[in-house]
């Protein structure tokens, strides 16, 4: 495989940054948020700010990816990482409310840039050799996701804008580096020569997903299961601070549990499983999973007893893990060849959407149902959504 190893470490060290970038405020946002809320709105505070940096990677995403398809990867991915810079540093000198949110939504709007890293490795491997480089992609965000809650806990003990410092550095140390090593990787012939605004429409691919029938009682469970999961990732940071006065250090580390989860699950358990069961079932066992989880949760917020909080992080992880393999895998089969561009586009769509609702929605009923609300909701969502399949396969 004939690929400069600079260009190459310079793509995955971007990748880690965006799964860093997204889980690095976890453990840290409820401790900046606290100078400048009362603790009556500090939780719903908190889930807006994991809301709005999902809404405008929403936005974002297939905005730069078309960019770079005009103007070339390398620029697009340089003002992402400046962006990004820009926005840790903003978060950590914050010194009211609305500099929170700006920090937050200047990293959204740049850390979008997933596609356009997609973009880039494409361009730069043959088809021999691509989906093992997309391997390490999806390797390199998993590791940043899993780092991102540990490091953010770590380093707020040296004071709660450190880790922010820190993200802010490595972005500027890796476009510094990515300024000399990466060569452009779409030449000007194979450019966009005629840039439409509907290119940047992310509701278009979404549309077209919806206007599938026969996929939408799986799209609707898949819905039920993504709003409490964003309810409660969004959430957790500032439950674990009520309800057993964890410091950032302990919520980073427990956060790591889903990302830690998932690499295992994926590794070792998903090959064994796809032996055994079909997308369908897998599908059920996922949500049974997550239902067990959030009851967990619930009992832990009662109970104030963290081993059980603990407990119901594996097991929703796990879940989590297994429902993802499987709808996907489910939605593949469901369309023909020309339509899987579009299936997995207006998927992505849905599901960063659903980051953007679920989070409000759980912050809200936080303040006001009590802590415990956020996991009844996932546990009242999940019922639903084994009923909506169980008629769906009836139905087949």
């Amino acid at each position: 495989m004939n690929i400069n190893k600079h260009a190459l470490t310079f793509g995955l060290i971007t990748t880690f940054l965006t799964g860093l970038g997204f889980t690095i405020i976890s453990p840290v946002v409820p401790f900046m948020v606290a100078p400048f809320a009362n603790a009556h709105d500090q939780a719903f505070i908190v889930s807006a700010l994991m809301a709005i940096y999902a809404l405008c990677t929403f936005f974002a995403a297939p905005a730069l990816g078309s960019l770079s398809d005009c103007f070339g990867r390398k620029p697009i991915l340089l003002i992402s990482l400046a962006g990004s810079a820009l926005g840790y540093l903003v978060f950590g000198l914050a010194g009211s409310l609305w500099m929170l949110f700006i920090g937050r939504i200047i990293d959204g709007l740049t850390g979008g840039n997933i596609v356009t890293l997609f973009a880039y490795f494409a361009d730069i491997t043959d088809e021999e050799n691509r989906t093992k480089v997309f391997g390490w992609t999806a390797a390199a965000v998993g590791v940043g996701t899993i780092s991102g809650p540990t490091v953010g806990g770590l380093l707020a003990h040296f004071g709660n804008s450190v880790p922010f410092y820190f993200g802010a550095i490595i972005s500027l140390a890796n476009l510094l580096y990515g300024a000399f090593v990466m060569d452009e990787s779409l030449p000007e012939n194979n450019r966009t020569k005629n840039f439409s605004l509907k290119q940047l429409n992310p509701f278009t691919q979404l549309f077209q997903l919806l206007r599938m029938k026969n996929l939408n009682r799986l799209l609707f469970a898949g819905i039920l299961l993504w709003l409490p999961n964003g309810a409660l990732q969004a959430i957790i940071s500032q439950f674990s601070l009520d309800s057993f006065a964890w410091t950032p250090v302990l919520i980073g580390l427990a956060i790591s549990i889903m990302g830690l989860m998932d690499i295992l699950t994926q590794i070792f358990i998903m090959p064994r499983l796809l032996k055994l069961a079909n997308e369908d079932k897998l599908i059920y066992l996922a949500i049974v999973c997550e239902i067990i989880a959030y009851l967990l949760f619930a009992l832990s917020a009662f109970s104030k007893m963290w081993p059980l909080f603990i407990l119901a992080m594996f097991i929703f992880a796990f879940g989590d893990s297994i429902f993802g393999t499987a709808f996907n895998g489910k939605l593949s089969i469901s369309a023909t060849s020309s339509e899987q561009g579009k299936l997995q586009g207006g998927s992505q769509a849905l599901q960063a959407l659903t980051r953007v609702i679920g989070p409000l929605i759980g912050g809200q009923i936080y303040i006001s149902l009590g802590h415990s609300a956020p996991a009844l909701m996932g546990f009242i969502f999940l019922i639903l959504a084994l009923i909506v399949l169980s008629k769906a396969k009836s139905n087949e």
